[in-house]
């Protein structure tokens, strides 16, 4: 009973430790009009289409993106995950570019993230991630 009650702890330790973080830390404030442009590192990637870029290390100072130009599958989407893992991939240690823009709406915001068009040099992140195999998808 004993070895089952620690391996039980051992899986729920691993599925803890497995599982996604939800919560982003991209606290910057954001641009609020169209045509504003930044730049900075990728300091995180929350899914397929949505990243954090920041000049420095503090997370106060990250903005945070929708991609305008791409919608990536959901994270609970059989495709989601890998989408994630490509945006990672073709960010890495990448100057990333980013143009604001008005969305569906109207509105260069939507749920806390600015909408931008953004590139790593003459490529766009769109390009990249099309390149990379992934293929549009999600709401």
């Amino acid at each position: 009973m004993n070895h089952r009650r620690t391996a039980l702890s051992a899986l729920w330790a691993l599925a803890c430790l497995a599982a996604p973080a939800h919560a982003d830390p991209c606290e910057g404030p954001l641009p609020q009009r169209a045509g504003v442009v930044f730049s900075g590192t990728v300091r995180h990637v929350g899914d397929g289409d949505s990243l954090c870029i920041g000049r420095s290390t503090d997370p106060n100072e990250w903005i945070e993106v929708r991609l305008a130009d791409f919608n990536a599958p959901e994270l609970r989407e059989p495709a989601g995950p890998a989408a994630r893992a490509a945006l990672v991939q073709v960010t890495r240690g990448q100057t990333v570019v980013c143009r604001t823009q008005k969305g569906r709406s109207g509105r260069v915001t939507s749920f806390d993230r600015v909408i931008a068009r953004c590139s790593i040099g003459s490529d766009s992140l769109a390009d990249l991630l099309r390149r990379a195999g992934v293929r549009p998808g999600g709401n």
